[in-house]
């Protein structure tokens, strides 16, 4: 796959290469049947990692080298091998609760510690130094922090200043930070200024994980390809990774994708954002009507995340709540005990994606099933 990797970048500089390595059934499906699609390299195609270092020049003016991007089969795929390169069974890593169950999934299958940090409204649903700080005391050093922003499944986002504490914690204890930024670019800030799209880790800290995708700003869930930006010392390792659990990331998605860093392309996104911020200014506007209790501030992402307050009481907990709205009125919401197994059974997330329609069609379709006694 190395060899592949090679003659990608020999045939992008305009050499003409004869392949005898690649064991690829020639000739190709005509057209008309199956669309030709052979494998790239196992980080994916060069023109590719240079459009996506192009698109951190635009949006952090920062420089990468397209050899430490490396595309992946979804972001999900980004996150296994990253958890594979860089940590042992037996290391701890930390991550935020509530949180993206997967990272907790994933961990645990690798026989890694998961260290949970519960958070809150104190701190806006984000991990602090000092919550580390008694992590450590309590359990012995970490060897990795997972950090989102905005987070999955309550959208708070990291300002610069609280990230850079993060990331200077992290330095000083070898702690390795892992940096969830799929929700980039989907973000509602109160004024323009140049973290509005959010801040990358990268800025701060060269041997941190970055991971993205280009199913969220840019919509492309089904295609399943994503990104990680990686560390000189995880090069190596994750290549080898990559090369023997996928071989390479789908080549037409890659393909697909090339298409995703033109002027039109962005103002199409920001255009959909646009009506992912109607919608969010509906929910928070109605959000007294809900009568929930306390909820995340919903800074990016597109999701709404709060404790359902009396209707937990009424229902006993958001699983039996979900099951009955679902039932009764047709909406569906996200029970919160997949993102936080100890007071999950209180909350639930809203998805305000749909679009404005479908917020306000749900919005008025759970109060009124709430008020029926």
């Amino acid at each position: 796959m190395r060899i592949t990797e090679d003659i990608g970048s020999r045939r992008l500089a305009g050499q003409d290469i004869v392949s005898l390595c690649a064991g690829e059934p020639k000739p190709r499906p005509a057209p008309s049947r199956l669309k030709a699609a052979g494998y790239t390299g196992p980080l994916g195609l060069m023109s590719l990692r240079e459009a996506i270092c192009e698109h951190y020049r635009d949006w952090y003016d920062i420089e990468l080298e397209p050899r430490t991007v490396a595309l992946t089969t979804g972001s999900s795929g980004a996150f296994l091998l990253a958890f594979l390169a860089a940590f042992d069974a037996g290391h701890r890593v930390a991550l935020a609760v509530p949180g993206y169950p997967a990272y907790r999934n994933i961990l645990r299958t690798l026989g890694v510690e998961v260290v949970e940090i519960t958070t809150g409204p104190s701190t806006r649903y984000q991990p602090t130094p000092e919550m580390l700080e008694k992590a450590v005391s309590e359990g012995g050093h970490i060897d990795g922090l997972i950090l989102a922003s905005p987070a999955n499944p309550t959208g708070t986002m990291l300002s610069r200043v609280e990230l850079s504490a993060l990331v200077e914690w992290c330095r000083k204890r070898g702690t390795r930070v892992i940096s969830d930024e799929l929700y980039h670019g989907i973000t509602f800030p109160e004024s323009e200024d140049a973290d509005s799209r959010g801040v990358t880790a990268r800025e701060l800290d060269a041997d941190a994980i970055v991971i993205n995708s280009f199913s969220k700003y840019w919509g492309m869930t089904g295609w399943r390809l994503g990104w990680a930006i990686l560390p000189e010392d995880l090069l190596g390792s994750f290549e080898a990774l990559a090369s023997n659990f996928a071989l390479s990331p789908p080549t037409p998605a890659q393909e697909f994708a090339l298409s995703a860093f033109t002027p039109e392309c962005y103002a199409e996104r920001d255009a959909i954002l646009a009506e992912f911020a109607r919608a969010r200014r509906l929910l928070l506007d109605e959000e007294a009507q809900l009568n929930w209790g306390p909820s995340a501030p919903s800074e990016g992402a597109f999701y709404y995340y709060s404790d359902l307050g009396s209707q937990c009481e009424r229902f006993g907990d958001s699983v039996s709540y979900s099951r009955a709205l679902l039932d009764k009125t047709g909406v569906a919401v996200v029970p919160g005990i997949d993102f936080d197994p100890q007071a999950g059974g209180r909350s639930v997330r809203l998805s305000y994606a749909a679009g404005v329609d479908a917020v306000a069609d749900a919005l008025e379709r759970i109060v009124r099933f709430q008020n029926r006694g």
